[in-house]
């Protein structure tokens, strides 16, 4: 047995040059999949947008190559790579090779006073996780060269005078499968990161190639600019479209302060464009050009500064109730699109990753600017001011009546299923184990009576609905749930419900962990009544719990059409091209053929053989292909959509003729 090695002073060790990054990527770039891909593709793309909003260049190409290799140009002041006489080293080694190195730490921090790369890790880091990187550098009239093979330089600097008059970076790399387990960065995370920055950086076009991507049209590879000349107002306009609510309104401001009393103020520059629309809501923060998903300082400020003022607005006009609660931010934001983008010279981020920020003069000079704003807003349009407010109160009407919906689907689907409280006419099978457990929603009472004595009672249950079930596409949510049918057969399956909409999504009581099913077969009759039935429950699922539909627990059974039976042999053909296989397979034999009998009317042995029986039953599972298409058809048959509903019927209505049940 090998001697354990003891834990000593030489033990400790540390890791040098590229393993820095190549051996620990998670800790750089958040991830060692294909977000910390893509997060070091955005490290140099953001150094390019830095110097573009420093005033150098404006415009940025970005190709994502064939061979998974990126290249990023700009047209700035090219980086200085030459020989530094301040560090005694070439400068092209402090920034491809040398951890927090960079234009971003001198004392008076002439170079980006507002940058979006301010930790300085981005291109050596992206470098050192690269299978190789080269870069072309064009700046004071020469043409710079460098080669990097897996985070170490080769071949030195190359040097040659350049006449063009271009200057800028050229910087093309392949990000390595050694480093990170996944480098196949979708393009649709470079159109959306592109875009984004087009929208903080006013003026600036973002031109992005995506070889990988063909453009149906002309067959070469996707191309797509960006370029939004006003920045976010723009953006806000895009977003809210014609009918918006209210014009957008932006501003902007700058605020010099400090985060602790001992520490040096910084400066910020703050600016927000928004309206109000009944239609659209978006909320988007964005610091030193760097999208923040999760938000901190900047959404503190909204949240405090807009439920600041409307409150203020509402209780100034008496518009609230007695009694009334206060509105919430939840309120504001079903009708607020908002963008803000914010500066600072000082910036501390949650990590690398740049998606949240922490600084509390951040929040605090933001929310001072917005609640300043606003009120000047609000004083100069009293007319859209009155808008606003109206909707906010609406919105809050809405939500609190979504809550009392909420409770009162609770308190309904709360009651369990036991001896003492049972779903009438439900009958339960004896396992617990729900992987086993099959439900078969059943056509009435005599149905349920040939499927209760066909089934295996083992693992199969059976629950009866009485007739025609509400339409759930049309009703509302208090009216499906006043329906007995429709409460017990979600109480039977166990897993609750999930409520779509803007408000109804808290509602959902959702819970697939509590189906006490493997499979829900829908079970009716092969006729005209039996199909409409199918499609109802069909719809409520689809509606109040389209995930088991997702996961593919729902399954309808096939019923034969015809029973042909011989002298040896009886078979059960399930559509006409069977019936006519069959017939030609008994040739000159004596048989009887009889239209299939309702479920309810069919001998035990018959349903086991053609509707229970695993080994020769027929399931048709219900797929989720196409949601889109499902969810057309299920409004053109049983939703609003009237003038749909009468164009379907005039162009296929002859299809259906021989299928009508009239005389």
């Amino acid at each position: 047995m090998a001697r354990k090695q003891e834990y000593g002073n030489e033990s400790i060790t540390s890791l040098k040059g590229a393993d820095r990054v190549r051996k620990r990527p998670a800790v750089i770039f958040g991830s060692d999949g294909v977000e910390g891909c893509a997060h070091s593709i955005f490290e140099i793309v953001s150094n390019s947008i830095d110097e573009a909003r420093d005033g150098h260049g404006d415009t940025i190409n970005v190709t994502r190559c064939k061979d998974g290799s990126v290249i990023v140009e700009d047209f700035g002041r090219g980086m200085p790579v030459d020989w530094n006489k301040g560090e005694e080293r070439y400068n092209w080694e402090l920034l491809f090779c040398e951890m927090y190195a960079g234009g971003k730490y001198g004392e008076g921090e002439d170079n980006y006073e507002f940058s979006l790369g301010l930790n300085g890790l981005g291109l050596c880091a992206t470098q050192y996780a690269s299978a190789w990187m080269t870069a072309d550098i064009y700046r004071d009239g020469f043409h710079y060269h460098l080669d990097f093979q897996k985070g170490e330089n080769v071949g030195g600097l190359h040097k040659e005078p350049y006449k063009g008059r271009r200057t800028g970076s050229i910087i093309h790399w392949k990000p390595d499968d050694e480093v990170f387990t996944d480098i196949d960065v979708p393009g649709s995370y470079y159109k959306d990161v592109l875009r984004r920055q087009a929208v903080v950086n006013a003026g600036l076009t973002l031109n992005f190639t995506d070889e990988k991507e063909k453009d149906p049209a002309t067959g070469k590879p996707w191309k797509e600019s960006w370029c939004y000349e006003h920045g976010i107002a723009d953006y806000v306009a895009e977003t809210a479209g014609e009918d918006s609510l209210t014009p957008v309104f932006s501003c902007e401001s700058e605020a010099t302060g400090r985060d602790r009393e001992d520490q040096p103020d910084y400066k910020v520059k703050m600016s927000a464009a928004f309206c109000f629309s009944n239609k659209v809501q978006l909320l988007e923060y964005y610091h030193n050009s760097s999208w923040l998903e999760h938000g901190g300082s900047p959404e503190h400020a909204v949240r405090t500064a807009f439920v600041y003022q409307i409150n203020k607005y509402l209780k100034d006009k008496n518009l609230y109730k007695k009694g009334e609660s206060a509105i919430s931010f939840q309120d504001v934001q079903d009708c607020l699109v908002y963008v803000s983008s914010s500066f600072s010279t000082r910036t501390s981020y949650e990590n690398q990753t740049k998606k949240a920020i922490t600084n509390k003069f951040v929040s605090q000079a933001m929310t001072d600017f917005l609640k300043h704003y606003l009120e000047v807003y609000f004083l100069e349009k009293p007319d859209e001011a009155q808008k606003i407010c109206q909707q906010v109160l609406v919105n809050k009407q809405s939500r609190e009546h979504a809550e009392k919906t909420r409770q009162s689907i609770k308190k309904t689907l709360s009651t369990q299923i036991d001896l003492a409280n049972r779903v009438q006419k439900f009958v339960d099978c004896r396992t617990k184990d729900a992987s086993r457990r099959e439900l078969y929603i059943v056509e009435g009472d005599s149905a349920m009576g040939a499927v209760k004595t066909s089934r295996d009672s083992e693992y199969q249950a059976i629950m009866p609905i009485r007739g025609k079930i509400l339409n759930c596409l049309k009703a509302d949510y208090a009216r499906i749930f006043k329906s007995d049918v429709i409460v017990d057969l979600i109480k039977v399956m166990g897993c609750g419900v999930e409520l779509g909409g803007k408000h109804n999504k808290e509602l959902a009581t959702f819970n697939l962990d509590n189906l006490r099913f493997n499979k829900i077969v829908i079970c009716t009759d092969a006729d005209v009544d039996g199909y409409q039935i199918r499609t109802l429950v069909l719809t409520m699922l689809y509606r109040l719990t389209p995930t088991l539909i997702n996961e593919g627990y729902v399954y309808i059974a096939e019923s034969p059409l015809y029973e042909i039976t011989t002298k040896d042999r009886t078979y059960f053909a399930y559509t006409e091209p069977e019936k006519a296989t069959f017939l030609e397979e008994i040739g000159d034999k004596k048989y009887t053929i009889q239209r299939s009998k309702g479920l309810g009317e069919n001998d035990p042995e018959m349903m086991w053989l053609t509707t229970m029986n695993p080994e020769s039953r027929r399931l048709i599972k219900v797929m989720p292909t196409d949601v889109e298409r499902t969810a057309q058809v299920f409004d053109i048959l049983l939703g609003d959509n009237l003038a749909g509903r009468k164009e379907h019927i005039a162009q296929h209505g002859a299809e259906y003729l021989d299928d009508l049940d009239v005389s």
